[in-house]
């Protein structure tokens, strides 16, 4: 039996970004044990010229509600992105995390063959809807996903693989 294209994309997505609400849940306890201010994690980077921890949440967060809105052909959720603590930045994914959730199967219908365009920086971007969340959506999403992991694995919070990947 097949599985539909929303099975690729809402299931993948939530728990992805699910394990990673998970993840921020051992640094906010973590910077708690430690006494540390979570600001340390929120604007954390591993070299200068990288984006924040802030930052990677936000992104990976952008491009799972930005797929899930393209691929079904409706509008993109706008967040202001101002979180400025840690549990700021989990409720953005909780939030993206419900708007996924509220997509049906019915509204990717024609996803895999729909015609994805958008900016980002100065770049144009067209892609069909199946090479976009193959090629570029979740690819983007794991390497955000892992830099946000690595940033906090390097300021000292106890996670492994199996917090990145989740429950199996």
């Amino acid at each position: 039996m097949s599985q539909s294209f929303y099975h690729g994309v809402v299931p993948v997505l939530t728990k992805t970004l699910g394990n990673l609400e998970a993840i921020i849940d051992k640094a906010i306890a973590h910077a708690a044990a430690h006494k540390i201010d979570d600001n340390a994690f929120v604007e954390a980077r591993l070299f200068p010229d990288m984006f924040t921890f802030a930052r990677q949440i936000r992104i990976a967060g952008d491009m799972a509600k930005g797929a899930g809105a393209r691929l079904c052909g409706i509008d993109i959720p706008k967040y202001e992105d101002n979180e400025k603590t840690l549990p700021e930045l989990k409720a953005r994914l909780t939030k993206t995390i419900a708007f996924l959730n509220s997509l049906t199967p019915d509204q990717f219908k024609d996803a895999p063959e729909r015609d994805i365009q958008f900016k980002a920086g100065p770049r144009s971007f067209q892609f069909k809807g199946q090479d976009y969340l193959q090629n570029w959506v979740l690819p983007n999403v794991y390497f955000h996903v892992t830099t946000a992991y690595n940033l906090l694995r390097h300021g000292g919070v106890e996670i492994g693989k199996m917090d990145f990947l989740g429950k199996v």
